[in-house]
């Protein structure tokens, strides 16, 4: 191989030294350009990596001078762990948005059973009744403890609302209250490109519970 190389990442264009793409030995990155070259050639006999080229030029300069990149942290960070260099990926961690989403938000999110189920549950609900519709709505019921728990199934008893497509939430052993997992479910859905908000939802007269100490509405907007 030359010493110098030309590289195409998902359409854009590097050069850059061998030795420099080699720099951490254990990396996937190393070990594409060790020995027989692992990796497709383009057109003009670049080679190709099928990866976002935007966030390269990051990895390029940490390899460089070692200079841990301060935007698109969160970007940056699934490049890294595809590469699989390692020195990189543990500071990266140490970064406070890294840090905040792996250690504090998703460790919170791990103690909610079955979290990543009801997200997609609560999407399915609202796609499947956005037909002809600008808006569609979901109810969520949410519930911090198991004497919640308790209360809110006899809530739910009395609801105004078809009991299938009510999503429950908790109950959790963690500090992070119910306005923080209702950050979180917003967060998150919003993350799968939709646009939502939501309010506690207010049943109709002689609901023996207030209904906005567990439930919540969920507004899908569509156009």
């Amino acid at each position: 191989l030359s010493p110098i190389v030309e590289l195409n990442v998902g359409g854009e264009i590097y050069t850059t030294t061998l030795s420099t793409l080699k720099k951490h030995p254990g990396s996937k990155l190393a070990e594409m350009f060790t020995g027989q070259p692992k990796l497709r050639t383009d057109s003009e006999g670049r080679f190709f990596i099928d990866r976002p080229g935007t966030y390269f030029k990051y990895i390029l300069e940490y390899l460089r001078s070692n200079q841990v990149p301060t935007q698109c942290i969160q970007d940056v960070y699934k490049e890294a762990l595809f590469y699989d260099i390692e020195p990189l990926i543990k500071q990266l961690e140490d970064s406070p948005q890294i840090f905040g989403e792996l250690m504090a938000r998703k460790q919170f999110l791990a103690r909610v059973p079955n979290y990543t189920e009801n997200i997609e549950l609560m999407i399915r609900i609202a796609r499947a009744e956005a037909v002809a519709s600008r808006r569609s709505s979901v109810i969520v019921c949410v519930v911090r403890t198991e004497e919640d728990a308790a209360r809110c199934q006899d809530a739910l008893n009395s609801l105004d609302t078809d009991k299938k497509s009510v999503v429950k939430f908790g109950p959790w052993k963690a500090a992070p209250n119910i306005s923080d997992l209702l950050d979180c479910i917003q967060m998150d859905v919003e993350a799968k490109g939709y646009k939502i908000s939501f309010q506690p939802h207010v049943a109709e007269k002689g609901f023996r519970f207030k209904s906005h100490d567990f439930f919540y509405k969920f507004l899908f907007t569509w156009w």
